[in-house]
């Protein structure tokens, strides 16, 4: 066996997986070493509410009993399958961190896939209405770039957990920008996927599962093991239609793209607008994306009366008609934006990492929710430090179903700028 130290830290999911499959690195050193590094750095970071070290190895000795055992005979040579088959295992032995205590839940298929869950990570706790801060075992969930700041919310933990390589892949759930925001602050990769696409748990549709990632191969190796299969309508709209193959067949670069430093409505602060900006120009450097200049400015309503009304049990019957008019308007303009464009690029915060005392008088949801009302898919790439030393990001929208253009571009970006351990 080949030494495992720094695996966790360092390996990507794909690179877990296939040693683990190869069996040149055991399932169950890999989980070893995740639990001692949560051990180590916890006290710090506060970045789970439980640790399920006992079931975790486990678990990892089944996957390493399956890996023993061989793939079944139908997965084909290599355990492929054939063309369009799903690899076997394509997470064996990977540490999964899930959202909250019920998290395991939705990571059901990330288990038939061969992933291992270690714990829970921290979410907000009770006392505030602000979400984009944590509450773990130890105490307040901590930005691993600056201990004063905190990392964005509500999937905090599991932001802070991939950023400071305890876990390479952990789930979240985006209600309004819950994944996307502390993807941003603590400078790892988040995707949203199309609201209704996976099962979830909330009630007003606007939330939907997502996933916190080192890279965007990371992320993609999280998608192929959750999107279910889809068949496309000939006739249908390209702009509206899910990808047959999700991350399987990627398109062809660079896509078209339409830059919004504020969707028309929002002000963010002039240092997120550069950095994502300048993150926008890497792109096109690296022949990712084109910039076209659309017939109209991206000229949104302001989501934020429509997302509280549809949130807001027992809402005024007159408040509820104004969002549903609010979230009409705002999908015919994205469906012309996108008639025109591939992509919707913006930065992902208003703001930088605010402090722990709470986010002041700016909404950090401001240009994320938008795409939680009309469902669009979204993803968060790391776009630079900003002058307080933390990370700031820039935000990848696609049409309904379109996640396989968001992991396209973000592949092509390269690996985040940094790591914090």
């Amino acid at each position: 066996m080949v030494k495992t130290a720094s695996v966790v830290e360092t390996a990507s999911v794909v690179e877990i997986a296939s040693a683990v499959r190869a069996g040149t690195v055991r399932a169950v050193d890999v989980v070893a070493e995740a639990l001692e590094r949560i051990e180590r750095a916890d006290p710090v970071l506060c970045a789970f509410t439980e640790v399920w070290a006992e079931e975790a190895l486990r678990r990892a000795g089944e996957v390493d009993a399956l890996v023993a055992a061989g793939p079944p005979r139908s997965s084909g040579p290599g355990g492929g399958g054939g063309p369009g088959a799903r690899a076997w295992m394509p997470l064996a032995g990977v540490p999964v961190a899930v959202k909250g205590r019920h998290g395991v839940r939705a990571a059901v298929p990330l288990l038939a896939a061969g992933g291992v869950v270690v714990g829970a990570t921290a979410v907000p706790g009770p006392g505030t209405a602000w979400q984009t801060w944590g509450l773990g075992a130890r105490g307040r969930t901590v930005n691993p770039w600056r201990a004063d700041r905190t990392p964005g919310g509500s999937s905090a933990g599991a932001a802070v957990a991939v950023a400071a390589g305890l876990v390479p892949l952990a789930t979240g759930s985006d209600g309004a920008g819950s994944v996307r925001i502390p993807a941003a602050w603590c400078g790892v990769v988040g995707l949203k996927v199309t609201n209704g696409r996976l099962p979830s748990r909330d009630r007003t549709g606007l939330a939907a599962p997502g996933v916190l990632a080192r890279t965007a191969a990371d992320a993609a190796a999280w998608w192929r093991a959750v999107s279910p299969p889809t068949t496309v309508d000939a006739d249908a709209s390209a702009a509206d239609t899910p990808s047959t193959t999700g991350v399987d067949m990627p398109p062809s670069l660079p896509l078209t793209a339409v830059w919004s430093p504020d969707l028309g409505f929002a002000r963010p602060d002039p240092e997120p607008v550069a950095l994502a900006r300048a993150a926008v120009d890497r792109l096109v450097d690296a022949g990712a994306v084109r910039l076209v200049r659309p017939q109209a400015p991206p000229l949104l309503l302001d989501p934020a009366p429509a997302w509280l009304a549809l949130r807001t049990p027992g809402a005024d019957p007159a408040g509820l008609a104004d969002a549903h008019r609010v979230r009409a308007e705002n999908g015919r303009r994205l469906a012309r934006l996108f008639a025109g464009a591939e992509l919707l690029l913006t930065p992902t915060a208003p703001t930088a990492p605010h402090g722990h005392e709470g986010p002041g008088d700016v909404y950090s949801t401001a240009l994320t929710w938008a795409f939680n009302v009309s469902g669009h898919p979204a993803l968060s790439l790391p776009a630079g430090f900003g002058t307080d030393g933390c990370p700031a990001g820039l935000q990848l929208v696609a049409p309904h179903g379109r996640e396989a253009l968001l992991l396209a571009v973000a592949g092509a970006a390269g690996k985040p700028s940094g790591r914090k351990g």
